[in-house]
């Protein structure tokens, strides 16, 4: 009977202990941010990012390939099959407190030696030269989850899930801004294209007007030479965007999990517009929006779960089994009730011992990883503010370059035509009118190459603001 008490003491003590932790979580550090992104106030404290994608997004034809890339594309798909795997080990995870029971059905016959001691028993006290035994029953385990290891071990199950879902969204984010700044791409160079094929015009029309010269005796063979040139220069320009132009379709329909064909598109890259107000909020805002970094916080929560886990396998596991059944030596006895019942209930302590040595190190590890789990977590959150200044420079900067530029054009376009007038007329060498249309091609060009970036700049605005999750 004292034995029977100092078990139900030790298993109460045991329970009691459970109630406090054998170890601490660590949170997600606070992070550091600015009060507001460069030094500028917030007019308004939520910023782009809040803005869904379908309405931050105006042109028809992008939103198309942004949905079929959502629907269609490969990364996505897999994303989404690693989001299901988590679902399953969630639900898994809900019935690891819950006891095994499993049933056993045996029957066996054991031909023993006539000289051993089983064959001299069986022969005589059962009259027979072989032994039969038949048995069914059912067994049951438990493992108390006294110190949290079972707990921590679905925590991090569910944790893992959530995170499969912020590795999703971040993917979206990815493939959002990937395919507009693909289709900004194909934009600009369906305007270089026109440049190209509008400036080459200008220069077959010099080229005429240069040979004509040339028959007459007007000019050298040289004039003649230098104007062919320059025509060449537009002219190769030429292939070298369509084939720039395909491969950019080709690029753009593959992420958008489609066979390459021709964009069919009506839109310029002038026409594409964004909301006049590129408001960035507060960095309060971005941070609770960035699946990055809502990952990472979730990083730490599998790290604590996994201390637990290791801590949990330093002390003892309290397992209680029970078994029951049916069982005989003859089948024709074998359910005669009551007298073949039997049963079976029994409580072990298991604590490890050689092993010890290698469950501190165990736990000493898990430590570490943690503290890891912080540090990229204060990493991702720094990179995310830097992200965001980054777009926001590249913007501002940008529209002051492309101001300069588009001033450039216009002036460079006043002087081709002049040029042009002025050779027709006999006041311009043909030099003067090379250099004009070499000039103005380079500046449009540029003009272009310009726009696209500042496009992309937005894009990746509103990307690293966390927009794109909705």
């Amino acid at each position: 009977m004292k034995n029977y008490s100092r078990i139900i003491s030790i298993i109460g003590l045991l329970f009691t202990v459970a109630g406090c932790k054998i170890y601490k979580d660590v949170q997600a550090p606070k992070a550091e941010l600015p009060v507001a992104f460069n030094d500028e106030a917030a007019k308004d404290t939520v910023g782009i990012g809040a803005l869904p994608w379908k309405s931050f997004f105006r042109d028809e034809v992008l939103l198309a390939l942004i949905d079929s890339a959502l629907k269609k594309n490969f990364d996505m798909h897999i994303a989404l099959k690693n989001i299901e795997e988590a679902q399953h080990i969630v639900r898994q995870s809900k019935w690891n407190n819950v006891p095994t029971l499993d049933l056993n059905i045996t029957g066996s016959t054991i031909i023993p030696s006539k000289y051993s001691l089983n064959g001299l028993t069986s022969s005589q006290f059962l009259g027979s030269n072989h032994i039969e035994d038949y048995s069914a029953g059912a067994s049951l385990s438990w493992e108390a989850d006294i110190w949290g290891r079972i707990r921590n071990t679905n925590k991090a199950a569910l944790a893992a899930y959530l995170q499969s879902d912020e590795v999703r969204k971040t993917l979206q984010t990815d493939l959002i801004a990937n395919v507009s700044k693909g289709y900004f791409n194909l934009l600009m160079l369906d305007q270089q294209l026109r440049v190209a094929k509008h400036n080459m015009a200008l220069n077959d029309s010099t080229l005429h007007i240069v040979t004509v010269q040339y028959n007459f005796g007007q000019v050298t063979s040289l004039a003649v030479q230098q104007a062919q040139a320059q025509q060449l220069i537009a002219a190769e320009l030429i292939p070298q965007l369509e084939q720039e132009i395909a491969l950019q379709e080709n690029a753009l329909h593959i992420l958008a999990g489609q066979l390459p064909v021709a964009i069919r598109r009506h839109a310029i890259l002038d026409e594409i517009k964004f909301p006049v107000e590129l408001s960035a909020g507060v960095p309060s805002a971005m941070v609770r929006r960035r699946p990055d970094v809502r990952s990472r916080e979730l990083d730490l929560v599998i790290a604590n779960a996994k201390v637990g886990i290791s801590k949990a396998q330093m002390y003892p596991a309290l397992r209680i089994t029970a078994s029951g059944g049916a069982n005989a030596l003859k089948a024709s006895n074998w359910f005669n009730i009551p007298g073949s019942l039997f049963g079976v209930v029994g409580a072990s302590i298991v604590q490890p011992l050689l092993q010890h040595k290698e469950l501190i190190t165990q736990y000493k590890l898990t430590d570490i990883e943690r503290e890891k789990a912080v540090i990229l977590f204060r990493q991702t959150v720094l990179k995310a503010v830097g992200e965001v200044s980054d777009a926001m420079v590249k913007i501002a900067k940008l529209k002051h370059q492309e101001l300069i530029v588009g001033k450039r054009v216009v002036t460079l376009q006043h002087a081709t035509a002049n040029a042009n007038s002025l050779f027709q007329n006999g006041m311009a060498n043909y030099l003067e009118v090379i250099i004009a249309q070499g000039n103005v091609l380079q500046s449009e060009l540029d003009f272009a190459s310009i726009k696209r970036q500042e496009l992309s700049a937005i894009v990746d605005l509103y990307r690293s603001l966390g927009g794109g999750t909705n």
